[in-house]
């Protein structure tokens, strides 16, 4: 795709969320909306934008982070009364034939996490917001 030295092609080095969306829109694939967060902490603040997302029929959000190395995908978003919010968090490290969602949530590939416990404050992070109807979506996020 012409974004990164040619030493790259072949390497067993990461992509991250920017990476990602160049993907999706190179190969076709749904469209990907990239948002930055500068500090972990800040992702409380983008919590109404996740939820518009998966409430206008948004795919999965994608999470890079700097300090924060391990990766998750959001598949949802439940506000509480206050501040008490919780993200469904995918490992996308889960490879082989699928299993009920019980042995999915007991082994910890997937689940509810607090908000504050699921992000480490000093990382920032980069979300990328998949969608295959993006005009709809657009409204939704805008």
């Amino acid at each position: 795709m012409g974004d990164k030295p040619p030493g790259f092609r072949g390497s067993r080095s990461w992509i991250g969320c920017v990476e990602a969306s160049l993907c999706l829109d190179h190969f076709g694939g749904p469209q990907g909306r990239l948002c930055h967060v500068p500090r972990g902490a800040g992702l409380q603040g983008e919590l109404e934008r996740l939820y518009s997302h998966f409430a206008g029929g948004g795919g999965p959000v994608m999470v890079g982070g700097d300090a924060d190395a391990q990766s998750k995908a959001l598949l949802g978003v439940c506000l509480g009364p206050g501040t008490e919010a919780y993200v469904l968090v995918l490992d996308p490290h889960f490879w082989g034939a699928p299993k009920n969602p019980s042995e999915l949530q007991a082994a910890g590939w997937v689940g509810w996490r607090e908000v504050g416990t699921a992000f480490d404050r000093n990382s920032f992070y980069n979300l990328c917001l998949t969608s295959c109807n993006s005009q709809k979506q657009q409204h939704a996020l805008d």
